[in-house]
């Protein structure tokens, strides 16, 4: 066990229960049983990671809103895999393809939900999986709807996967300028040969994209044609789970 972790924990846990009031060192050492010293290497550290900030007048502490940005982030994507299966099903049976939900985790999609397609050949994976965002396309759909500089941030660990992944920085950020117009991304063998999909953003009622929903198969079945087919109807399906959520914006009023 990290006590360490722990200690820094019981500190945050602590200060975070005070309904915005805050506190002085000695009070926060007192409630949760750590000697002074202790208490305030530990606030050096929590306020350094920027999850508690000090009042240089009073002295005193309070937690910032990093703790409801990662609560609220990770509330946003179970509320999204909780409500999704009704819209996902509808999306399966139109297309008969694999149906997936997906979020963002650094540069990495994280399947939180799938609906497998019935048909003999199909893509392959699993909930719990991760594939890379820029090279598939829920991770597209969501990277679009990142700050500017995000795939910048993670420039140095974009790679290629297959012959067709783009790994240029330029053209990906012109490709996600692209997804955030039309409302959609697509995925054309980049991340497993022969494998490609087509997806679109979900919103929180914070007008936040959490989550992507979209569908993937063989490119032999997803052409171009039937991607320009599916792409109202995946659009469709993260519209009404949108809505649902809590989205009241027009961006999907925008797409075409």
């Amino acid at each position: 066990m990290d006590k360490t972790l722990l200690k820094g924990l019981m500190v945050l846990e602590s200060i975070s229960q005070l309904d915005g009031d805050a506190q002085t060192l000695d009070e926060i050492a007192a409630t949760v049983g750590l000697t002074r010293s202790n208490t305030h290497r530990t606030l050096q550290t929590l306020a350094h990671a920027g999850y508690v900030r000090r009042d240089a007048e009073s002295g005193t502490y309070r937690c910032t809103l990093k703790m409801f940005e990662i609560g609220a982030r990770q509330l946003a994507s179970m509320d999204a895999r909780r409500l999704a299966p009704p819209f996902m099903r509808e999306l399966a049976r139109a297309t008969k393809e694999t149906v997936h939900l997906s979020v963002l985790d650094g540069l990495d999609v994280v399947y939180v939900d799938k609906i497998d397609s019935a048909q003999p050949l199909h893509a392959y994976s699993t909930v719990g999986g991760r594939a890379p965002a820029y090279a598939v396309a829920t991770g597209k759909a969501l990277l679009a709807f990142q700050p500017a500089d995000y795939i910048q941030h993670y420039g140095n660990s974009v790679r290629k996967h297959t012959e067709e992944t783009h790994i240029s920085i330029p053209a990906l950020t012109q490709e996600l300028a692209d997804v955030a117009r039309i409302g959609y991304a697509m995925n054309r063998g980049e991340w497993r040969q022969g494998i490609g999909g087509i997806a679109a953003p979900v919103f929180n009622g914070l007008d936040k994209a959490v989550a992507a929903i979209g569908i993937s198969g063989p490119l032999e079945r997803l052409s171009n044609q039937k991607m320009a087919q599916y792409a109202p109807l995946v659009q469709q399906a993260a519209r009404e789970l949108s809505a649902h959520m809590g989205y009241h914006g027009g961006y999907f009023g925008l797409a075409t």
